[in-house]
């Protein structure tokens, strides 16, 4: 009898992923899915949480593709290791601090693990020659085949054509004519392979699944760390990069000023770690305060909520600030001293 062979599927969420992986399966290969979480991903993040976004779909694209595909998916907490990636990648970032091509390398090489620990046969990957800068150039490619260890058992369906042949194809696991030879950033081919193939719902074909890869989150992680002087950072840091507002009045301390009522609920969980500012008298946005905060801080900080208050008109309003010590300053404060300049400590 012929033995049944088996792939992973590195998948993100998004359309190639998903075409690659389908693909296979047509070829009679048992697939799974892995998804790696580093905590920079965008999936469901921001679109649960803020009010502005409750007609958008609230899903981890990556678990839904996998139910469509009828699949299981392997999702695999990346946080700790892959600080070192973001941290110091070896190949550098891109654009913004997008270390794209050591995060192939990386993410490959933990599958490639990953298939000799559980009697696998071969990588799927939905990468295409052109399509990212940094880390799908035909140049590359194979630097993520040699530097993870996967060589030869690494299969990019959706532009195979266009490279050497790999081993599911040498040994007759996959017939080469079935893969494709797609390249460049167009979409238009997975779009029509999706038609083709039946799949009418999947997530935007040309949008990331990274924030490194967004400038205003990596503004923010790198104001993170030149202040701390360090770049550690936990979980929780990177989580609440992604909500609110974010300024800096003074280099010693920051304000996460929640935009809406579900940012605001969700900084309420954090609000026994940090110093907290309310306004009381008009409602008003939670603000947490990051940093080293003292009462000399106050009321310029207390001001600034004012700002982000419907009070901001009002000659005066009554603001709260809970310190991190357990201390309750109450102050009265004129918003309108702040007007002129917020724009300018913007993270």
């Amino acid at each position: 009898m012929t033995k049944q062979r088996k792939a992973v599927a590195l998948i993100s969420g998004g359309l190639d992923s998903m075409l690659a992986t389908k693909l296979v399966m047509d070829a009679g290969i048992h697939v799974e899915g892995i998804n790696f979480f580093t905590g920079f991903c965008v999936e469901g993040h921001t679109h649960a949480i803020r009010n502005s976004d409750k007609d958008k779909v609230k899903r981890n694209n990556a678990l839904w593709v996998a139910k469509e595909l009828g699949i299981k998916l392997h999702i695999i907490d990346i946080v700790e290791e892959y600080k070192d990636i973001v941290i110091n990648p070896k190949h550098g970032y891109g654009a913004n601090l997008n270390p794209c091509l050591d995060c192939k390398v990386f993410m490959v090489k933990k599958a490639y693990q990953w298939i000799i620990d559980n009697d696998f046969d071969f990588i799927i990957t939905g990468e295409v020659i052109g399509q990212r800068p940094m880390s799908q150039r035909k140049a590359t490619m194979p630097i993520v085949a040699e530097k993870s260890g996967a060589l030869d058992r690494l299969l990019r369906p959706l532009c195979a054509k266009n490279l050497p042949e790999t081993l599911p194809e040498r040994e007759g696991w996959i017939n080469r004519e079935s893969l494709l030879d797609i390249s460049g950033r167009g979409r238009s081919k997975q779009i029509a392979l999706a038609k083709h193939l039946n799949i009418e719902d999947y997530a935007q074909p040309a949008g990331g699944c990274c924030f490194l890869t967004d400038k205003a989150y990596s503004d923010k992680l790198k104001d993170m760390w030149q202040t701390r002087g360090d770049k550690d950072y936990t979980l929780d840091d990177i989580m609440l990069l992604k909500v609110g507002r974010h300024l800096r009045p003074r280099p010693n301390y920051k304000l996460i000023i929640a935009r809406d009522e579900g940012e605001g609920n969700y900084l309420e969980g954090y609000k026994r770690d940090f110093t907290t500012i309310k306004v009381t008298s008009h409602p008003s946005a939670l603000i947490l305060v990051q940093g080293e905060f003292t009462e000399t801080d106050a009321l310029l900080a207390a001001q600034i909520a004012g700002r982000y208050s419907q009070g901001r008109n009002a000659a005066e309003v009554a603001v709260t600030i809970k310190m991190l010590s357990g201390e309750e300053l109450n102050l009265q404060v004129a918003p309108m001293a702040a007007k002129n300049v917020l724009e300018e400590w913007y993270v």
